[in-house]
């Protein structure tokens, strides 16, 4: 599974969003950040952090827990 966590600068949902991503143990992924990419802060604004399932084109938002992140990895 190839995941991508889109995020912003100085984003502190963005940091508990990597707090619960480790507490999970989630393998490897992608970090993006959407500041001065017109494209993706028109896709994801408000949004960040948003977990992206790259595969399978499924996203998970903000807010998430280690319960939740672990159903939506399952798929």
């Amino acid at each position: 599974m190839t995941l991508t966590l889109f995020q912003r600068d100085d984003c502190h949902l963005c940091d508990l969003a990597l707090e619960v991503l480790a507490a999970a143990r989630v393998p490897e992924f992608e970090s993006v950040f959407i500041d001065g990419d017109a494209a993706l802060e028109a896709g994801y604004g408000e949004r960040v952090p948003v977990l992206r399932d790259d595969a399978h084109g499924r996203e998970l938002d903000w807010p998430f827990d280690q319960g939740r992140l672990e159903e939506f990895l399952l798929g």
